[in-house]
């Protein structure tokens, strides 16, 4: 089973671009269903108030639970004293099974954290390029699972991506997903340092095209298991979904 783990929906609130506008999944749907994408990972858009945002995202799921699974989407900053309240509600109102924070928002902070740390939820944190917040994140929270994604950065930093592959290799609770890496060396890179235990299938959908992103990591020709791991095991563990 392929599990897309990194997939936004639902409505923003900005027009500043289509990252805090709209996310539709009509066109990334048909496009997952004919890559052999089983499941997807939803969260929002940028949004100036999340709480509104992870319910538009719960309504998604709850439309169709054996596809989607939700993330709560918290800034850092913005949220600060209600986070805990805000997963709690996306946890047990939900359903949702993991935390999605952005630098682009606001550098992480101890409460998202402790946060996830008090639900046993996974953090997918977006860091843009500031990949040394791995070590702090390792040694300060080593009991929760942080998913650093793009190999640390979207905007192709090949110094940071580089420096998040050592942050893998030596660090247990440190991931990170594949959408939108165009260096294929480092994506190669990474899972022959690291393992394939330490990295997931992302698409970024719906703004990345999900066959595309898939047929990355068909292309680094691994053995069925360590590409069940990559596709779809790794993200079952990290979620307690397994």
């Amino acid at each position: 089973m392929i599990i897309d783990c990194h997939c936004h929906a639902g409505q923003g609130d900005g027009l500043s671009g289509p990252w805090d506008s709209d996310a539709p999944l009509q066109a990334y749907l048909r496009r997952a269903q004919t890559a052999g994408i089983a499941r997807s990972v939803l969260f929002a858009a940028f949004h100036s108030d999340y709480a509104i945002a992870n319910h538009g995202v719960a309504r998604l799921v709850a439309s169709d639970p054996q596809r989607f699974y939700g993330f709560a989407f918290v800034h850092a900053r913005r949220d600060r004293g209600r986070i805990m309240d805000l997963v709690r509600t996306a946890v047990e109102r939900y359903g949702f099974v993991g935390i999605k924070a952005h630098r682009l928002d606001a550098r992480i902070s101890g409460e998202v954290c402790e946060t996830a740390r008090f639900f046993g939820l996974p953090v997918l944190y977006d860091p843009a390029g500031e990949v040394a917040v791995a070590e702090l994140l390792a040694q300060q929270y080593p009991d929760v699972n942080f998913i650093l994604p793009h190999l640390g950065s979207f905007g192709d930093d090949w110094a940071a991506q580089l420096a998040l592959i050592d942050h893998l290799v030596r660090h247990r609770n440190i991931h990170t997903d594949s959408p939108g890496v165009r260096r294929f060396d480092l994506l190669q890179q990474a899972v022959r340092r690291a393992g394939p235990h330490k990295v997931l299938f992302g698409s970024d959908g719906p703004w990345l095209h999900p066959g595309l992103e898939l047929h990355k990591i068909e292309l680094l020709g691994l053995p069925p298991a360590d590409a069940a791991l990559i596709l779809g095991e790794n993200f079952l563990r990290l979620a307690r979904q397994g």
